[in-house]
């Protein structure tokens, strides 16, 4: 669980801060770097996901149907912001003068502001949008799921926009969702809307790779795993491109910061030395910071 924000903060007997290296795909990689930075924090962007659109043409095919019957579903789960942005191209199309019953979720905050950018350009508002309280201890689908769960009856049709990792074989949609959908807290999101009758089906917007492993860049990872450095991870295949990127590294100097526990335990077992849970949101990211660093 993460700590409670209201608690007085633990300092860690940490060595003095260098830098922040945000790991997150660009352009969040960028926005947060800028963030940090405004507010006196030394920061790097390291992005250790990359975004491309799906290689496959059956997948851009699946997509492009999605995205012309996209008020054709009772609720669309999108996973992430990189889901809104690759998923609402010019392709999507704002309603014309029909009722929308379309009902948008987003497991947490970036991902609902993303859909919030989104459905304005389509002159849709963002009451539409279901999401986790902005107090919740977490932003997942464990927290989406109350949200989203007492407007769900027996044959509503749920579509789920996601992402693929390139080096994954991508299963058609007639594959049972369990095995389609990757993803801890999806998969049990999914079963849930399952068992409420919901009919699921989903759709991939975007391919996840790993940056490309030149010398110059696993040069830069091992020294990063120097004391000082504190990498950022919202992703535990972040953590899984580092180290196949870095097979042999070192990194119980360095410090993680992780903003979700699944991610935090991934953090812990690839042998960085400090870890700490934060909410995936800019304000708790700085709260985690000040809390256990001393601002460089």
């Amino acid at each position: 669980m993460a700590a409670d924000p209201g608690a007085a903060p633990e300092r860690h007997p940490l060595a003095p801060l260098q830098r922040v290296i945000i790991t997150r795909p660009e352009p969040e990689a960028t926005t947060w770097v800028q963030a940090l930075l405004a507010e006196g924090w030394l920061a790097q962007a390291l992005p250790l996901i990359t975004i491309a659109e799906p290689a496959e043409a059956v997948v851009r095919e699946r997509l492009g149907q999605a995205r012309a019957h996209w008020l054709d579903v009772d609720a669309i789960m999108f996973v992430s912001p990189a889901a809104v942005q690759h998923f609402f191209s010019d392709a999507v199309q704002a309603p014309q003068g029909a009722r929308v019953r379309t009902r948008f979720w987003a497991p947490g905050p970036g991902t609902a502001s993303a859909l919030a950018l989104a459905l304005a350009a389509r002159g849709l508002g963002p009451e539409r949008i279901d999401a986790p309280p902005a107090n919740a201890a977490q932003f997942d689908s464990e927290a989406l799921w109350p949200v989203v769960a007492p407007k769900l009856r027996p044959g509503r049709r749920v579509l789920i926009v996601r992402g693929a990792s390139a080096d994954a074989a991508v299963a058609p949609d007639s594959v049972p969702v369990g095995q389609a959908l990757a993803g801890h807290g999806r998969d049990w999101l999914i079963r849930q809307c399952q068992a409420a009758g919901a009919q699921v089906d989903a759709c991939v917007a975007y391919e996840r790779r790993a940056p490309a492993a030149t010398p110059a860049l696993q040069a830069w990872l091992s020294a990063a795993s120097a004391p000082g450095s504190v990498w950022l991870f919202s992703s535990s295949e972040a953590l899984a491109h580092l180290r196949s990127l870095v097979p042999h590294g070192n990194w119980t100097q360095a410090s993680a910061l992780a903003t979700h526990p699944r991610i935090a335990a991934t953090a812990r077992a690839a042998g960085f030395g400090s870890v700490v849970e934060t909410r995936p949101a800019l304000p708790d990211l700085l709260r985690a910071l000040e809390s256990h660093w001393s601002c460089p």
